[in-house]
């Protein structure tokens, strides 16, 4: 074995190096004592520098939650702030409406005082009107917007609405139809996809709730061909089941048809 000096360890004389293992071997106790005090103040400085750079991380932390803390204050002052303008712009706003809608009505009184006397009645008997007629009413219109009807066929239609009877009499009433021309309209509708005769046709509308005088407006001014309508009949018949001619002619002035026009149809089908 040979003999190490340490020179970092004055005081350590005889220092044995393993030739084996190569390890230091230390002989003397007092290598151990002075190690260990050394040893001592090194973790002892250590954890001075922790404790101190805990302390600065710690006050590093507290700096930033009072900054926090300082802007979320100046945030809330901010928007306070901002709900007292708009309440004052709100209530400004305010006073600006309460004023347009007073010089606004005294417009009106002025206007209502200098109108005629009809104005005055219309305006108060439409503000008499319940919601449900004025739904109703305006159902109504729409009705006869797309289709015909006759009055008691529109008051049945509201009804089924669940429209009450009046609120549909009501809208009935004041619609503003002509119900001869609806008459006509609904005359005119059925020959579009049907063949009728002239009483066939003047019972169907009929039917539908037009009166005696309002069927025969409707079937005089539709512009119906009753020989071709027969024509038609005859046909459609004749489409979907064998018939003799007698049989045909019969079953045609059964549908409302003249002898002559059921001929004439019948004939025309080559029967």
């Amino acid at each position: 074995m040979k003999n190490f000096k340490l020179g970092f360890y004055p005081d350590i004389k005889n220092v044995i190096l393993c030739p084996h293992c190569r390890h230091l071997n230390f002989k003397s106790k007092k290598f151990w004592i002075i190690l260990s005090v050394v040893l001592f103040f090194i973790i002892i400085i250590g954890s001075g520098e922790n404790s101190d750079v805990n302390k600065e991380s710690a006050n590093n932390n507290y700096s930033d939650v009072d900054n926090f803390n300082k802007n979320q204050n100046n945030n809330d002052s901010k928007i306070s702030d901002d709900v007292e303008n708009n309440n004052s712009n709100n209530s400004s706003i305010k006073k600006d409406d309460s004023t347009n809608s007073t010089s606004s009505n005294n417009n009106n009184n002025s206007s209502n005082n200098g109108g005629t006397q009809n104005n005055g009645q219309s305006s108060y008997s439409s503000s008499n009107v319940s919601i449900s007629k004025q739904n109703a009413l305006r159902s109504a219109k729409s009705y006869l917007n797309y289709s015909a009807f006759s009055y008691e066929g529109l008051i049945k239609q509201l009804e089924f609405e669940k429209f009450s009877h009046d609120d549909a009499v009501y809208a009935v009433d004041n619609c503003g139809a002509n119900w001869d021309e609806q008459a006509l309209k609904s005359a005119k509708s059925y020959l579009d996809y049907s063949a009728f005769s002239y009483s066939g046709l003047k019972k169907q509308l009929e039917f539908e709730g037009f009166t005696s005088e309002q069927a025969n407006y409707g079937v005089n001014n539709c512009g119906a061909d009753w020989n071709e309508q027969a024509v038609k009949s005859a046909k459609s018949y004749l489409d979907y089941s064998a018939f003799s001619r007698d049989g045909l002619i019969d079953q045609l002035e059964f549908e409302g048809f003249t002898h002559e026009q059921a001929v004439y149809g019948v004939t025309q089908n080559g029967l």
